[in-house]
């Protein structure tokens, strides 16, 4: 698949100093274009003086309308391509659930070969909702459980762990969630993750586990608009009528510059990490330059 125009123009900048971030969109048709303008924004938002490559991928396997297809043939690259690429860090983003089992997915082999060469090949990488339950039960067998009800719309959760990744997020925080399925938070501690932060009810919000790659997952959204989860509320009213759906009233949300502010937090923590690892006294030096700059 060829590189889009933008994608084109970046290549043409990059130097050893550029940190290079793939983005694995599997979001259906519908989000296809705001998934990728979403996390788009958020890495431009967290950059803040770094210069970041991002390039666009996505898995073969994911069921795709006519019209999105000629979308991902015009400016993404096939995920069986990123053996043969350079990437600092990836973000695997989500997928619509249509099978009772993740390893009945049409989509499941080329998603763990990509959480394979991940934890080979990058320094870091970002797993979303359905992806970070792809990865917990590939890597160590455990096996997400369907909930009663869905967990939707925005909760307040609670840093609680001191981890350069929550650096800055303060005593409390709202995450948008949306999402059939939970991990057990004593099923990820036994196999060595370490919990970043939980919803007030006691739900995982946001883990970790570190190796050769430091792998950061999220069962919410931070990167999500203030208005994506009252599309999604049409979209599952429509599709599921009768479904039961645990959510938070969902208006104006004033959480949303909150939730905006969040993620541009841990993503800026994120980039800079990349940097770190990559060009560890280059980076401090051009970090050291930000700062005194006056930028975060």
């Amino acid at each position: 698949m060829p590189l889009s125009d933008e994608q084109i123009e970046m290549s043409a900048g990059a130097t050893s100093a550029t940190v290079r971030i793939g983005l694995i969109n599997n979001m259906p048709d519908a989000a296809l274009k705001a998934t990728e303008r979403q996390f788009r924004n958020l890495i431009l938002s967290a950059a803040e003086g770094i210069d970041v490559q991002l390039l666009l991928f996505a898995l073969p396997e994911v069921r795709r309308a006519g019209w999105a297809q000629h979308y991902l043939n015009s400016r993404y690259l096939c995920a069986t391509e990123l053996p043969g690429t350079t990437l600092d860090g990836i973000i695997v983003t989500g997928a619509e659930p249509r099978a009772a089992s993740l390893p009945e997915e049409p989509y499941w082999g080329s998603l763990t070969k990509v959480i394979d060469w991940a934890g080979r090949n990058t320094r870091s990488a970002i797993w979303s909702c359905l992806a970070a339950h792809a990865v917990v039960q590939h890597c160590d067998g455990i096996e997400r459980q369907r909930l009663a009800q869905k967990r939707f719309g925005v909760f307040e959760c609670v840093p609680v762990a001191n981890d350069p990744m929550m650096a800055g997020t303060g005593a409390s925080f709202y995450v948008p969630h949306s999402r059939w399925n939970d991990i057990p938070e004593q099923d990820l501690i036994g196999a060595g993750y370490r919990i970043l932060s939980r919803d007030t009810a006691g739900h995982v919000d946001a883990f970790v586990k570190r190796g050769t790659s430091l792998f950061l997952f999220f069962q919410g959204h931070p990167e999500y608009e203030p208005d994506t989860l009252l599309l999604e509320q049409k979209r599952d009213a429509a599709r599921y009528p009768e479904a039961a759906i645990e959510q938070n009233p969902l208006r104006s949300h004033p959480e949303s510059v909150e939730w905006t502010s969040l993620a541009v937090g841990i993503y800026r923590n994120w980039v800079r990490y990349l940097m770190e690892q990559k060009e560890p006294r280059q980076s401090r030096e051009a970090l050291a330059q930000v700062a005194s700059c006056g930028q975060p």
